[in-house]
């Protein structure tokens, strides 16, 4: 499986998600703003009016990178993703840019792109998880199992949104280095798990079939 098809499963897996966090985050914003200018209408309604044509016109540049990026001309996405600048859409479009890179084999520097925006204390929680996830994709197949640990140890407990994820990451990473046991611990744990998404599941339940001739007889 490859980097971008393991993407485009968590992008699927967690978008909703991840926008409404966004929005609950910088939606706080606009009612508070609203509060300070409540009375003077004209204000408000200036306010409003040009809110919604930044947000309008970011989203426009944003939907245009996607097209240039999907068109396979990566220079020109990128350059255009740099452009947006509403708060919102802008961290998206790091995720894409990281994303790009990533996509045309800049491996180190896709995942300097996520760590920075995972370090970033303005971005939104959700995209940050986000961006240690993706980072830790890119990493599974030369990082120790105990860096990647270091990275996304947090993520390996239940009721963590982006615990199947990271279990995935390690489980992969415990089956590179030979560490079998550690590997079916892993899987078993996804395939157990009544909320891991039906693609997951399914990959899970290949590894453990791929583990179990290699674990210690009993």
């Amino acid at each position: 499986m490859t980097d971008e098809s393991l993407f485009r499963e968590v992008d699927e897996e967690v978008r909703q998600d991840a926008y409404k966090k966004l929005w609950d985050r910088f939606g706080n914003l606009f009612i508070a703003l609203a509060v300070v200018v409540v009375g003077v209408v004209g204000g408000i309604k200036g306010w409003q009016y040009y809110q919604q044509t930044q947000s309008e016109t970011a989203a426009f540049v944003f939907s245009e990178a996607l097209k240039k990026a999907a068109d396979g001309k990566n220079d020109d996405a990128l350059a255009a993703l740099k452009a947006v600048k509403h708060s919102g859409y802008s961290q998206l479009a790091r995720l894409r840019e990281a994303a790009i890179l990533a996509d045309t084999g800049e491996a180190e520097k896709a995942v300097a792109a996520y760590d920075a925006i995972a370090a970033d204390a303005s971005v939104d929680p959700a995209l940050a998880d986000l961006a240690r996830i993706r980072a830790g994709y890119l990493l599974v197949d030369t990082a120790t199992p105990d860096a990647l640990l270091g990275r996304l140890g947090k993520f390996d407990k239940d009721g963590e949104i982006w615990r199947h994820q990271a279990r995935e990451i390690f489980g992969l990473a415990a089956w590179r280095t030979g560490d079998y046991v550690m590997a079916d611990r892993y899987m078993n744990a996804i395939f157990a798990d009544p909320e891991t998404p039906a693609g997951m599941r399914q990959r899970a339940q290949v590894m453990v079939q791929l583990i179990a001739p290699n674990l210690p007889k009993s």
